[in-house]
């Protein structure tokens, strides 16, 4: 059984490197996320004052001229599917399928931060568990420095890795709001779309 636990005891101290770069992987993509998800804020913002207005005039008489205006907007993330409805908006099951699509697309989309908001606290975890071995064989061979060393690096993971889920979680929570506004937008226009067909 010693030999076991000296097994274990190897195997997870060896994890530390792999924890730590994962863990500054992470951090370097949080980063790079916040600052691509501010560039997106601030065009979601600009583009929902230009459809608002749009969608509030949109009726079965104007609907033609008004989605040539929403498709102008050149929205990535929603003009596309705009056009794909207006182009066959004799045909639900098609409609109901682009829609189905617009789900899925905004799914994968948010699942990106959705792993910094899984992964950031697994790594952080595992990068506080992993020191704590050696820190406690420190403390009982009267050695405060490692002890002290392997508490410094548990301390800093755990705060690395909750950094790491809390721009994951703003991310996602702003986006699925922008996401589940488009989707009722979508559906909106398909209906009104569809009572001229």
């Amino acid at each position: 059984m010693e030999y076991l636990s000296k097994v274990l005891f190897i195997i997870s101290n060896g994890l530390m490197t792999p924890v730590v770069i994962l863990l500054l992987y992470l951090l370097v993509k949080s980063f790079v996320s916040a600052l691509r998800f501010y560039h997106l804020y601030t065009a979601h913002k600009t583009w929902s004052k230009q459809i608002t207005p749009i969608l509030d005039t949109l009726t079965p008489e104007n609907s033609l001229s008004q989605l040539a205006e929403i498709i102008s907007l050149d929205s990535a993330d929603f003009s596309p599917y705009v056009k794909s409805i207006s182009e066959h908006s004799n045909d639900p099951a098609y409609c109901e399928r682009v829609i189905a699509n617009y789900e899925v697309d905004m799914q994968r989309k948010l699942a990106q931060s959705r792993n910094l908001i899984k992964f950031g606290p697994m790594l952080g975890l595992m990068g506080t568990l992993i020191p704590m071995g050696p820190a406690l064989v420190g403390l009982a061979s009267g050695d405060i420095d490692s002890m002290a060393y392997n508490m410094q690096m548990a301390f800093a993971t755990t705060v690395i890795g909750m950094l790491i889920a809390a721009v994951g979680v703003i991310i996602t929570q702003v986006n699925q709001r922008f996401y589940a506004r488009c989707l009722n937008d979508l559906e909106f226009i398909y209906r009104t779309v569809r009572k001229i067909s």
